[in-house]
């Protein structure tokens, strides 16, 4: 996929930093880096699009509790979960106040913090602070919003919304047009394509610059992509 999504992974630990980088690459839907230091990982979320951090508590030159308070003052919104030997509660509480959202105490089978990771990001990507880059606009999900280069928004339908969302999820893959009515519409006898491209009509008036030679959202033979 184009669109996939990218994991930093920050641990002094250079043989489990490497292994936990390797293995969440095997999967297509991430794209995995590492840093060995707080410093380093606050630098890299600062300059790139970062969509989660596996930050480690023990660092060393800054406790990784810290190196996430950065983050947040900083700017940063996406899920962090936080890799610790300690499993007491008020270390847990302490690393949720410096705004984890969630902990993993080592030693980890890779499976669960796997399952954890796609549990942020699930629950990221349907809050009102995921954010996406579609043409010139950021999309905003949880807002039902699409904001231009120069601030102008565009608000979106639920259904407008659900479209667009799964379609940045396919990067520039076709979707067919009954995967997309079964997603977005779910199974409903009522539903037709012709309501699936009454909504693409829409939406392509609603973000094209000439909505008559799509640039953006664009037909293939027996659905549509995104050209984000």
């Amino acid at each position: 996929m184009a669109n996939t999504l990218r994991l930093l992974v920050c641990d002094d630990d250079d043989a489990l930093r490497e292994t936990l980088t390797e293995e969440l690459d095997l999967y297509e839907e991430f794209a995995a880096s590492g840093a060995a230091t707080a410093q380093g990982a606050i630098d890299l979320v600062a300059q790139d699009r970062i969509d989660l951090v596996v930050m480690d508590v023990g660092l060393p030159d800054m406790d990784g509790r810290e190196g996430v308070r950065v983050m947040r003052r900083e700017g940063f919104r996406g899920p962090i979960i936080m890799l610790t030997a300690q499993d007491s509660e008020s270390d847990t509480v302490e690393g949720l106040e410096a705004g984890a959202n969630d902990y993993v105490t080592k030693p980890f089978k890779f499976a669960v913090l796997l399952a954890r990771i796609r549990a942020q990001l699930r629950q990221h990507q349907a809050s009102e602070d995921a954010i996406f880059r579609i043409g010139p606009y950021t999309f905003r999900p949880g807002a039902k919003l699409l904001v231009g280069e120069r601030g102008s928004k565009l608000k979106l339908t639920e259904k407008e919304t659900a479209i667009l969302r799964y379609l940045y999820r396919a990067g520039r893959e076709v979707v067919g047009r009954d995967t997309l009515l079964a997603e977005v519409w779910g199974y409903n006898a009522h539903v037709t394509t012709h309501t699936l491209e009454t909504h693409i009509y829409r939406l392509r008036q609603k973000i094209e610059p000439n909505p008559a030679a799509a640039a953006i959202l664009i037909t293939e033979a027996g659905g549509y992509k995104l050209l984000p």
